[in-house]
């Protein structure tokens, strides 16, 4: 008997490989997809591609878009990434690298890609404990936008079987998720989570998503791999 398939959305960083191989262990054949969007930490990609390649997935795409055109991000336009932020800091207010409408525009990617390739599951790494302020990584945003994919496709209005947004990180801590990914064989050394990294890839280490990372293993009692700048 073929195995189940899932789209899983990849960015390449810490949260993604963890989904990647998260959906691997529940027994899922993955279809990673990527996207280039005009992010400026576009060294993302090549870790993306690295971590595909390592954790054997059966396809990989990555999905060209420009959300430059728009801009209103930090990620997307000639806006100042947020550096040194404590926890209270960060959690007072949607930052400046929320991207609008990023994962409602993956997700209908990942929701087209599925009904392609006949994948009843799509997995993305949103979370929400450290996760930033981002209203696009709430449970309730997922619960919606699962049932609107459930009204709006093919597969689900003529199949039995419904479409199904997993979110096996959505209540844990980072410190959780670079446990798991160590458990399931995830190199994170691989990965890069910083919204600013120089020309080389090197992670910035101040970044919102760099502080989060670094709690994470810390908290975790596992060396970090990231490469910092100097």
């Amino acid at each position: 008997m073929s195995k189940k398939k899932a789209v899983v959305l990849l960015s390449g960083g810490l949260d993604s490989a963890t989904c990647v191989a998260m959906a691997q262990d529940q027994g899922f054949d993955v279809y990673a997809l990527s996207f280039r969007y005009g992010q400026r930490h576009s060294v993302e990609l090549e870790a993306a591609d690295r971590v595909a390649q390592h954790l054997g997935v059966m396809e990989h795409k990555t999905a060209e878009i420009d959300l430059t055109l728009f801009g209103g991000s930090a990620l997307t336009d000639d806006i100042d990434v947020p550096k040194d932020r404590n926890e209270g800091e960060m959690d007072a207010d949607i930052p400046v690298t929320y991207v609008p409408a990023r994962n409602t525009i993956f997700l209908s990617f990942a929701l087209a890609y599925a009904e392609v390739v006949g994948a009843k599951d799509i997995f993305i790494g949103v979370n929400a404990l450290d996760y930033s302020g981002y209203p696009d990584c709430r449970p309730e945003f997922i619960r919606s936008f699962e049932a609107t994919a459930n009204l709006g496709t093919k597969v689900g209005v003529t199949e039995d079987e419904r479409i199904t947004i997993q979110t096996p990180l959505i209540d844990m801590s980072k410190a959780e998720i670079a446990t798991t990914g160590t458990r399931l064989g995830v190199d994170y050394a691989m990965t890069i989570s910083c919204y600013d990294p120089d020309t080389t890839g090197a992670a910035c280490g101040h970044c919102d998503s760099c502080l989060l990372r670094q709690k994470g293993f810390r908290e975790a009692g596992l060396p970090d791999p990231t490469r910092y700048q100097i």
